[in-house]
C-alpha cells in the first residue's frame, strides 16, 4: 500500500519540489494552497484548495482526505507568506497574516493530522527558516512565526512520540524561489550577493530542501524526532 503525503504550500517553489520528490519515491501525494496550480502538477500529485489561516478550511480538507484515503502517513507543514513589518503601527496588518499562515495554521493541520496517523505512526515535517533560530530587524512578524514552528515541532514530538509519529523541522536558508528573488529586491541586493554571503558560496535549492523532507520521512529516521534540520551552506555555523 503507498503512502499517504499531504504537503501544505504544495503547488510551487519548495512545496512542489517536496510533492514531486515524494511521488517519486512511492507516496500518493495531495498538495493544498490557496489558489489552483497555474500549470500541470507531477504525476501522482493531486490538489485539494486549502488556506491553512482558515480553520473551516483545514476541517475541510482533512475531511476529504479521510474520504480519499481513509489516513495519512506524511503531513509537511510548508505554507508560509512573509511580508515587511510597520513598526509603529499597533494594527500592522503583516502580523495577523504572517502568524495566521505560518505558525497558527501549521499548528491546526497538525492537529488534524495525527488524528489520521495509523497505528504503525507517521511523520510530521515543518518548514521553518533560519529565521527560526535568528532574527531580522525588519521581518518581526516572520522571525516569530518561524521560532513558533520550531518549538512546534519539539512540542508535538514529545506529545505524539508514544504513537511513533516523527516530528522535526528543516531550517533552510536562502532558497532559490519567487520568495527569495522577492526578498531580494527588498533588501536591494541580486543573487550574487547573497551567494557571497554563504561561506558554501551556494543558495540552497528546493531540491536539496525536498531530499532533506524525503529522508526525515523515511524508515532511515524512525528515531529522528523533535530535531532542527538547518541547511544553510553554513551561515549560522
Amino acid at each position: 500500500m503507498k503512502k499517504v503525503a499531504l504537503v501544505t504550500g504544495g503547488t510551487r517553489g519548495v512545496g512542489l519540489a517536496i510533492c514531486s520528490m515524494l511521488a517519486a519515491n512511492g507516496h500518493d501525494v495531495i498538495a493544498t494552497a490557496r489558489r489552483a496550480p497555474a500549470g500541470e502538477l507531477p504525476a501522482g500529485v493531486a490538489y485539494l484548495r486549502c488556506d491553512v489561516s482558515q480553520p473551516d478550511d483545514v476541517l475541510g480538507v482533512f475531511a476529504r482526505l479521510r474520504e480519499l484515503h481513509g489516513r495519512l502517513d506524511v503531513l509537511v507543514n510548508n505554507a508560509g507568506i512573509a511580508g515587511a513589518d510597520r513598526l509603529g503601527d499597533p494594527r500592522d496588518p503583516a502580523w495577523d497574516a504572517v502568524i495566521g499562515t505560518n505558525l497558527t495554521g501549521a499548528y491546526r493541520c497538525a492537529q488534524a493530522a495525527q488524528a489520521l496517523f495509523p497505528a504503525e505512526g507517521g511523520r510530521l515535517v515543518f518548514l521553518a527558516s533560519v529565521l527560526g533560530l535568528r532574527a531580522v530587524p525588519d521581518q518581526i512578524a516572520y522571525t516569530a512565526s518561524k521560532h513558533g514552528v520550531v518549538g512546534l515541532a519539539k512540542a508535538f514530538a514529545l506529545a505524539l512520540a508514544s504513537r511513533r509519529i516523527t516530528s522535526n523541522a528543516i531550517c533552510p536558508g536562502w532558497v532559490d524561489t519567487a520568495m527569495a528573488r522577492q526578498r531580494f529586491s527588498e533588501l536591494g541586493i541580486e543573487a550574487s550577493e547573497a551567494r557571497a554571503g554563504v561561506p558554501t558560496g551556494a543558495i540552497v535549492t528546493p531540491e536539496e530542501v525536498a531530499a532533506a523532507v524525503l529522508y526525515l520521512c523515511s524508515d532511515a529516521a524512525r528515531n529522528i524526532t523533535g530535531h532542527t534540520l538547518v541547511l544553510d551552506g553554513g551561515t549560522l555555523a
